[in-house]
């Protein structure tokens, strides 16, 4: 459970619940389908933490002193082979979920699942981990927002649309956030690792606002795009969420650092999931 990490897993299931909502207007609900995507979604995500947990200790990222909680190779609790098998059993379960997706809405499935499977890998491992070149960030947003809404919408309706884009932009802004209070969390051990994500590239204050961007425009992007028709008027449900927004900004503006942080990364979990039933809530009205 410590190496599942389920705070993080609002990642996987607030995108896919907006994805298949913002379908609904057009196509009657598969919920086969939806069931079946939402499991191999959280899959893809436990996949991932655990390939990075062992990732991030194989190149010695991980240390007994690092400030978030725990990982399950660094503090022996998993051995190293232990952790390739479960993560290989995940991403294979993931797989043959997959595998059945594809007889639903064909061919394009099989991309999106097949750069999902590579990406979780390669986010921290292989020869290259993008997550250690400044890249996380792209990642998160593609993956977890432009990926997972659109391909939600997909399996439902075999078609792409303008609307499910413009959902799938403030959910992937929103999940980027969980990622980047981490890193600033972790900026001062990720530098001494050798670890080089965004928030040590670009530094502490501009990460901030980096965040504060991510947990704000969402709110003017969907306003805007109710105004324009893309999302329905009932989308500024969204705003009902903002006071935790708000409290998350003031919390990251008034400089709280190391594991003052913690907290507030869970918090940005529960804001994105949040923000997404209250997006996907729009549609179903």
């Amino acid at each position: 459970m410590q190496a599942i990490r389920p705070a993080t897993l609002t990642a996987a299931v607030a995108p896919v619940l907006v994805g298949t909502a913002a379908a609904s207007p057009v196509v009657p609900l598969r919920d086969l389908p939806f069931v079946a995507a939402l499991g191999a979604a959280v899959l893809l995500q436990i996949g991932a933490n655990f390939a990075n947990d062992l990732a991030d200790f194989e190149r010695g990222a991980d240390r007994e002193d690092r400030l978030g909680p725990p990982r399950a190779v660094q503090s022996g609790l998993v051995t190293p082979p232990a952790m390739r098998w479960a993560t290989a059993i995940v991403l294979g379960v993931a797989a043959l979920i997959g595998v059945y997706l594809i007889t639903v809405a064909g061919w394009p499935i099989l991309v999106l699942g097949a750069a999902a499977i590579a990406a979780a890998i390669a986010y921290t491992g292989g020869p290259w981990p993008f997550g250690y070149h400044g890249l996380g960030d792209v990642f998160v947003f593609v993956f977890f927002g432009l990926a997972a809404v659109a391909g939600s919408y997909f399996l439902q309706t075999e078609t792409l649309s303008a609307p499910a884009f413009a959902a799938a932009i403030p959910v992937g802004m929103t999940v980027t956030a969980i990622l980047v209070v981490n890193n600033l969390r972790d900026i001062a051990e990720d530098r001494r690792s050798g670890k080089r994500t965004l928030a040590v590239m670009i530094g502490a204050g501009a990460t901030r606002a980096q965040y504060l961007s991510l947990i704000g425009l969402p709110y003017a992007l969907v306003t805007a795009f109710a105004a324009a028709g893309l999302l329905p008027g009932w989308s500024l449900l969204v705003w009902a969420s903002a006071p935790l927004a708000l409290y998350l900004g003031g919390r990251i503006a008034s400089r709280a650092e190391g594991r003052a942080l913690t907290p507030l990364l869970k918090q940005t979990g529960q804001l994105h999931l949040l923000f997404g039933l209250l997006l996907a809530a729009s549609f179903l009205i």
